[in-house]
């Protein structure tokens, strides 16, 4: 089995991108998922909210299930991580 990416690294592209620290921590079906689940979320908040919204108040379905996603992904790593170093 190849090395497991750094969990920073994970946790920097978790931030940047929905799902993308998923992918990069070699769990691309709940990366994907989130992405999903992030832009549904966003388009029902957006569907039910009054112009009258902020641009948070009016996508905040989908920035909360994103803010979950972070430490999600770290933590995934992290312990892929820990796997790893235990196994060698």
């Amino acid at each position: 089995m190849s090395k497991p990416i750094n969990p920073y690294i994970v946790l920097a592209l978790a931030i940047v991108l929905p799902g993308a620290g998923h992918v990069a921590a070699r769990d691309a079906t709940r990366g994907l998922a989130f992405a999903f689940f992030v832009v549904l979320f966003s388009v029902i908040t957006y569907a039910t909210t009054t112009p009258d919204q902020s641009f948070i108040g009016r996508h905040a379905g989908g920035l909360f299930v994103w803010a979950l996603s972070i430490p999600d992904a770290y933590r995934r790593a992290r312990m892929q991580a820990a796997t790893a170093q235990r196994a060698t």
